[in-house]
């Protein structure tokens, strides 16, 4: 997946105020403009950014999170919909959840966006 960069990425995804959550992770998400049924996969491009503040824990434990988000995300990326902006959002409880959980509950939140986007 490609990163969303700067600030004015990530703030045009969290005003357009779509999200889903789940017990560790909130996932907030944009669908750019109109994708034709025909575009090749060269032409899609799902951008990931993610957000893990102070509260999940010191450095380590922030850099571990973003870590396992990121794995998560590009397994599971063709779950969500073409030109898709997604930030992940952990929760202070997701530094104490295990690898698992967090894959399970991202693979969960994805195919909650494709669902809620109505496209696949």
């Amino acid at each position: 997946m490609e990163r969303l960069r700067s600030h004015r990425e990530f703030v045009a995804v969290l005003k357009c105020r779509r999200r889903v959550s789940d017990s560790d992770i909130v996932a907030h998400y944009l669908v750019r403009g109109d994708v034709s049924e025909a575009a090749t996969p060269a032409d899609v491009h799902r951008r990931l950014g993610l957000a893990v503040s102070k509260a999940v824990g010191n450095a380590v434990t922030r850099n571990t999170v973003k870590r396992r988000f990121r794995v998560s995300a590009a397994r599971y990326q063709d779950a969500l919909p073409p030109n898709c902006d997604v930030v992940l959002r952990a929760k202070p409880s997701a530094s104490s959840a295990s690898f698992a959980s967090l894959d399970s509950q991202i693979h969960s939140l994805f195919e909650a966006i494709a669902r809620k986007s109505g496209q696949r």
